[in-house]
């Protein structure tokens, strides 16, 4: 029985990832299980790449993330529903973050768009397909 199902999405793909929501909010009703939505930020501040930033850049990166992923959830899902999603909102690496997230949510199904390949993708291999390989829990990917 799943219990929690966590939906990984870019929210600076616009909509492209609403049926990636759909889709994980109706495998979470399914289930009755708790529906979870991560969107990573890449972190800035460990490197060099920080000094050109604002101090509080990252705060304010966050804050608009934030905003940004549950007007996202509540166009995809409606206000009713999103009341009932927990919004999470990480700084790293994309994937890294979905499978620690993941793990401290206690979740046993990770939802994952994956877009059009790119050659690029095939030798560096994208996100959904890192998620895939490392993952400890099942992985729904929507194309």
């Amino acid at each position: 029985m799943t219990h929690s199902v966590l939906c990984a999405i870019d929210i600076s793909n616009g909509e492209i990832d609403v049926p990636v929501l759909q889709k994980a909010a109706a495998l979470a009703d399914l289930e009755g299980a708790q529906l979870d939505v991560v969107t990573v930020l890449p972190d800035f501040g460990e490197s060099w790449v920080s000094g050109f930033f604002e101090p509080d850049f990252h705060d304010k990166a966050l804050e608009e993330a934030q905003t940004t992923l549950t007007a996202l959830c509540i166009k995809a899902l409606g206000a009713e529903r999103n009341e009932h999603i927990r919004h999470v909102v990480a700084t790293g690496t994309a994937y890294q973050e979905i499978l620690k997230t993941a793990e401290s949510a206690g979740s046993d199904l990770i939802v994952i768009g994956a877009h059009k390949p790119d050659f690029k993708d095939y030798l560096l291999g994208p996100n959904a397909s890192r998620v895939v390989r490392h993952s400890t829990v099942s992985v729904y990917v929507v194309r």
